[in-house]
């Protein structure tokens, strides 16, 4: 049985791409924003023309500033908002959330400072009974995409079997395939370093390294996501599904990847700053790569890629110093 009102916060391409695909279900939707105007655009427009232009929204989509009357009779709650601003939020709307109900997070990160993932930023900022309502989705999906019903698979992590069912059987629609997995490390540590991995790759393109460079940023990323999923606790073979492998593939080979773009960018010669200037959207990979650099030095694990995009980005190394870094490492075998 699907919920009668879900409730969406963060109105971002990703957040208005879900809430359109439960809209789209006959779920009565709400979509909060967090700027009063945007709310006011899209309720107007029926379009989030800043996010996701050309994607019109149905009748039982509404959007809204206010958080409590956005989760108000909520049966279902998904939050789709950046990691840097995750905690403030989930303070705001706690009082709000109506109980019992799932929760689904759509955020992908590790939160600076404190190197948390974003299922402990949930398990810090909830009630101790609520944690067994968590469920957190990963996979690879441009929200366009999404959006335009172009044909998606993705999977939903939970440690409780019954809301990753319920999580599963709710969003699942005839272009939307969704798995299920109890493996919610290996899916959020997936969803992180794929962000950062998409840099490294799309640097690679903008110096015109070519494709044997791209495959084997994707092959060696995902094998230093793995090693570190593993040293939390995930399952190796998770980092081959969707949240890994396929998230990785796809955000370092889409041109809509935000991530992509800032390495590409980057490996044409601009600077950091000027990239995120032009940008408005979050591009997650450029605050998890220092997440990432700092989590792999407390876990004693080898992240190669991640360190020299760390190093790029934080440091101002250079591409072609990166690259003289990466190759010339001591040799190893394979499976280290």
């Amino acid at each position: 049985m699907s919920p009668k009102k879900i409730a969406v916060l963060g109105a971002g391409s990703w957040g208005t791409a879900l809430a359109k695909l439960v809209a789209d279900k006959g779920i009565d939707t709400t979509l909060w924003a967090r700027r009063q105007e945007l709310a006011e655009s899209i309720e107007k427009s029926r379009e989030n023309r800043e996010y996701l232009p050309g994607a019109k929204l149905p009748p039982n989509l509404r959007a809204t500033h206010d958080l409590e009357s956005a989760l108000k009779d909520a049966e279902m709650l998904i939050v789709v908002v950046p990691t840097v601003g995750l905690r403030e939020t989930l303070r705001a709307a706690t009082p709000f959330i109506p109980p019992g109900i799932p929760i689904v997070s759509a955020t992908k990160g590790i939160e600076q400072g404190s190197l948390k993932l974003v299922s402990e930023i949930f398990q810090d900022e909830l009630p101790k009974e609520r944690h067994a309502s968590l469920a957190f989705l990963g996979g690879p999906s441009f929200a366009k995409e999404v959006a335009e019903r172009i044909p998606t698979a993705v999977c939903v992590a939970s440690e409780d079997e019954n809301t990753a069912k319920y999580v599963q059987n709710t969003l699942w629609t005839d272009r939307f395939r969704v798995y299920r997995t109890d493996d919610v490390i290996g899916v959020e540590l997936g969803g992180a370093l794929k962000n950062v991995i998409a840099i490294a790759a799309g640097v690679a393109d903008g110096m015109g390294l070519g494709h044997n460079t791209r495959a084997g940023l994707i092959t060696r990323g995902l094998a230093e996501i793995t090693r570190l999923a593993v040293a939390r606790g995930g399952h190796p073979l998770t980092l081959s599904g969707l949240a890994g492998m396929g998230d990785l593939v796809l955000t370092c080979t889409g041109d809509l990847s935000r991530n992509r773009q800032v390495g590409m960018q980057l490996g044409q010669g601009k600077k950091l700053s000027e990239i995120l200037e032009g940008m408005n959207m979050v591009a997650e990979g450029v605050r998890t790569s220092k997440s990432a650099y700092e989590l792999a030095l407390r876990e004693d694990v080898d992240l190669p890629i991640t360190r020299e995009v760390y190093m790029m980005l934080y440091h101002d190394k250079s591409t072609d110093d990166v690259l003289d870094s990466l190759m010339m490492r001591p040799l190893r075998a394979e499976r280290e």
